[in-house]
């Protein structure tokens, strides 16, 4: 049996890179993947970067605007660095707009974005769930009021409302232990980070599944993801030089390349795709490094949509 019939697959637009990303790429990318059958279409968020990013927001616009029914989410966006009521406001419009669309995954953020957007980190995992809370509410709620350590508001409106009921998915993501067991009482799916190793995936799913269990949640029907960064090719020493030189200038972790990433035939990714099926996942994000629109033709053979 396909992968396709046993997951639902989400695909990477083009966004990040260490070298010009064109626009083309992008409108070509989320309207094939749309045509072959991908469920979603996702960015990440890295504002200060040393190669090319895209913002979250604006890039996912785009891609909404160009299709009809994929799924747009980023994973992750980084709360901290934000005020919750503009992500509120803007990912409630961009659920508007896309007619319902939009996936939000969200994070607690590493080190150097408070360094760099000067937040302290004391509180961080409270003002997180504060953060949270009061997303939602806007997100539901005709008027809001909240009286929290981080945040304050008297009977406030925000609209447009999302179209999704009660609210737009939300996703968090990393690996850390207990990071995992917050997003099984907090979201609405988790996906792996792509910088992380696929074993630690494997190390994840039971300790999210047991914590799922424990809150009362079904683990079957809860999104469990890995976003993994790939290159196939017939030649397979292509397929890990162009994954390599990604993870080496992107990462700064040629490691990476092999503990986090798949390369190599289409055969082999194939099975790697399997054993990372077999740990859990029900849900995969495909995210190719390079020749965007030829390696989504490639993949989407992979996993048996084409």
């Amino acid at each position: 049996m396909a992968i396709k019939d046993r997951i639902s697959l989400g695909m990477s637009l083009p966004h990040r890179s260490p070298d010009a990303i064109d626009v083309e790429d992008v409108r070509r990318v989320a309207q094939r993947a749309e045509a072959l059958g991908f469920r979603d279409l996702w960015v990440t968020e890295n504002t200060l970067d040393h190669v090319n990013c895209f913002d979250p927001v604006v890039v996912l616009t785009y891609a909404a605007a160009v299709t009809s029914k994929i799924r747009v989410g980023a994973s992750v966006v980084v709360m901290a660095v934000h005020s919750p009521l503009m992500i509120a406001h803007q990912w409630a419009t961009l659920d508007y707009v896309s007619n319902g669309r939009a996936i939000l995954g969200v994070g607690l953020g590493r080190d150097h974005h408070y360094r760099q957007f000067e937040v302290p980190e004391a509180g961080k995992v409270t003002r997180f769930r504060e953060e949270l809370a009061l997303i939602k509410a806007l997100w539901t709620q005709d008027r809001v009021t909240c009286r929290g350590r981080f945040y304050h508001l008297d009977n406030e409106p925000m609209h447009p409302k999302p179209v999704q009921k009660p609210h737009p998915p939300i996703w968090m993501g990393v690996s850390h232990p207990n990071a995992v067991r917050r997003a099984a009482s907090l979201a609405d799916g988790w996906m792996g980070s792509g910088g992380s190793s696929i074993a630690q995936f494997g190390q994840s799913v039971p300790i999210l599944k047991a914590s799922l269990a424990a809150a009362g949640r079904d683990p079957e029907n809860f999104p469990i993801s890995k976003r993994i960064f790939m290159a196939v090719d017939e030649r397979p020493e292509v397929a890990r030089r162009e994954l390599d030189r990604w993870f080496t200038e992107v990462y700064h972790n040629p490691a990476g390349t092999d503990a986090s990433g798949i390369h190599g035939t289409p055969e082999q990714v194939r099975a790697r795709l399997e054993e990372v099926v077999a740990m859990g996942a029900n849900h995969l994000l495909l995210n190719p490094v390079s020749r965007y629109p030829e390696q989504l033709e490639a993949l989407a053979e992979v996993v048996g949509l084409k």
